[in-house]
């Protein structure tokens, strides 16, 4: 039987566009893409039929209409239909372009040819239903944080050079990949959502990434203690605010004094909560970068 997904168009105010992303996200949807039509934005997002009833989809309507009148902007149309899994294999992807991504990245869907004149590194992907093409601005801000934290990784002292990354909430293995490129030594992607676990290793794949290089295993924490030999360099973590607050206690299981870490997906409301949490577990925040509603932290142990 063929399997069937919720195709979701939100039709908004362009000053809405992170909300209605992290709205849709928290309600689980696999893949986003938006479409600017004149001063307004169509976003179109997608959930497998059986992880959404009539009444669940009603509710999502709601909660973006509440959004919208907590913002004093205008209520954003919503509909929902059912599509197949051909269709939405293929819906999203033609809205998604190559996109220069800080001073260094090239990030290209896989569909498209290689470039023949970049200096830029290329970072090919085929996310499948796992988060992470580098169109949304905390996956931006989580590359653009690892090119100031890796820079340079080989020196005659180092002759091995490079960092040990772990990725916790891999999603599609964009942050893992874009760590290996810039010189880290090893990266560890985890992720609960099986569906992420497949299209890490497959961008792994697709980007010749040596798989003793990049690790991917379906887990978080517990899974990373039993997989990794020694504490980590390095922590990027780019999933919801709430969960990251959860992690925050257990990171001293794989930390050393001098690791540090990136994190995203954080609303700027919700910087507070994470920048207490961190204060309480021994880590200092050094610097917090913005973009639209979203913030990336840049932290260090204390």
């Amino acid at each position: 039987m063929t399997n069937t997904w919720w195709e979701i168009n939100v039709f908004c105010d362009l000053s809405l566009e992170d909300t209605v992303f992290w709205r849709l996200e928290k309600f689980g949807c696999r893949g986003t893409s938006s479409e600017v039509k004149g001063s307004a934005l169509l976003m179109r997002a997608y959930l497998p039929s059986m992880e959404a009833q009539l009444l669940d989809l009603a509710a999502l309507s709601l909660w973006l209409r509440q959004d919208a009148l907590c913002s004093e902007l205008p209520i954003p149309g919503v509909q929902w239909h059912l599509i197949d899994e051909e269709d939405w294999a293929s819906s999203w992807k033609k809205y998604w372009e190559p996109q220069e991504i800080g001073d260094r990245f090239l990030v290209s869907p896989a569909w498209f040819g290689i470039p023949e004149h970049s200096n830029r590194l290329l970072l090919r992907l085929d996310p499948g239903m796992a988060f992470g093409t580098g169109t949304h601005a905390t996956t931006q801000l989580c590359l653009e944080a690892l090119e100031m934290r890796l820079g340079t990784p080989l020196s005659p002292g180092n002759p091995e050079g490079g960092a040990l990354v772990v990725d916790i909430g891999c999603g599609s293995g964009i942050l893992s990949i874009g760590a290996l490129l810039l010189g880290a030594r090893k990266a560890y992607g985890v992720d609960t959502d099986p569906l992420s676990v497949r299209a890490s290793l497959s961008n792994r794949e697709l980007n010749k990434i040596d798989p003793q290089k990049f690790i991917v295993q379906k887990g978080s924490i517990d899974q990373l203690k039993s997989l990794l030999e020694e504490p980590v360099d390095g922590i990027v973590c780019n999933i919801l605010a709430e969960v990251i607050i959860d992690l925050i206690p257990q990171w001293e299981a794989i930390a050393k004094p001098t690791t540090w870490a990136i994190l995203s997906g954080i609303l700027l409301d919700q910087a507070k909560p994470i920048a207490d949490t961190l204060e309480q577990h021994g880590w200092i925040v050094a610097a917090l970068w913005k973009r639209q509603d979203w913030c990336c932290f840049n932290v260090r142990r204390s």
